[in-house]
């Protein structure tokens, strides 16, 4: 009998206790307990079905609000009670393209409220991130790579003009040459030395003519 009275205290009384005081966390104990024990299963479900739900993840993302947009990228508990409608539907959502997890999520939420799901949603939230920072890489690689095809096109631009002024500037510095013309008219022996004349005094006098 004594048995039985410490077994009614100590396990029976507390859980209806639980269950008159806050139905919904007795709901949302057994609810989290379930999820727990298929997290690894969702989590080998997503690896093998990535590349099918990826663009529909991404469609979902970008069709859904900027709450739920800064909620997947840093998941908060404080934001799920705030955010609960709209959490509720993202969560139909990713059910509707069988998402792994979101299912079993999305029914004991719509029953008790995504807010005493902490750890459930958050997992889902954090999945779904996983596909949103990697599309999010994607585009900032490329961006990165056009602003630097840019940056050199730019570049070699400025190496051009610059090669351009300085041919320019030789051609400036450089004398004209003569034309055809002007090589005709020109002296044959500018250079020519004068003929040179005998001192008068070298030469001998002519000899006066005999008798």
């Amino acid at each position: 009998m004594l048995k039985m009275v410490n077994y009614w205290k100590s396990k029976v009384l507390p859980k209806i206790k639980k269950v008159f005081e806050n139905p919904k966390k007795a709901s949302a104990a057994e609810a989290c307990k379930a999820f727990d024990e298929a997290k690894e299963q969702y989590s080998k479900e997503l690896e093998d079905k990535k590349s099918e739900l990826q663009p529909k993840v991404i469609e979902i993302y970008e069709a859904s609000s900027t709450e739920i947009k800064s909620l997947v990228k840093e998941p908060k508990d404080t934001a799920l009670k705030k955010q609960s409608a709209a959490v509720q539907k993202f969560l139909e959502e990713l059910a509707k393209i069988e998402f792994p997890g979101s299912k079993a999520v999305c029914e004991a939420a719509s029953k008790i409220g995504p807010g005493y799901l902490p750890g459930p949603v958050l997992f889902v939230l954090e999945k779904v991130s996983t596909f949103v920072v990697t599309e999010d890489k994607k585009e900032e690689v490329v961006a990165a790579a056009a602003e630097g095809e840019g940056e050199t096109s730019s570049s070699v631009v400025e190496v051009k003009e610059k090669e351009i002024v300085v041919e320019q500037d030789k051609e400036l510095e450089a004398p004209p040459e003569p034309t055809t013309t002007e090589k005709a008219e020109a002296p044959a022996s500018i250079t020519a030395e004068p003929p040179k004349v005998e001192d008068e005094a070298c030469v001998p006098a002519a000899e006066p003519p005999k008798p």
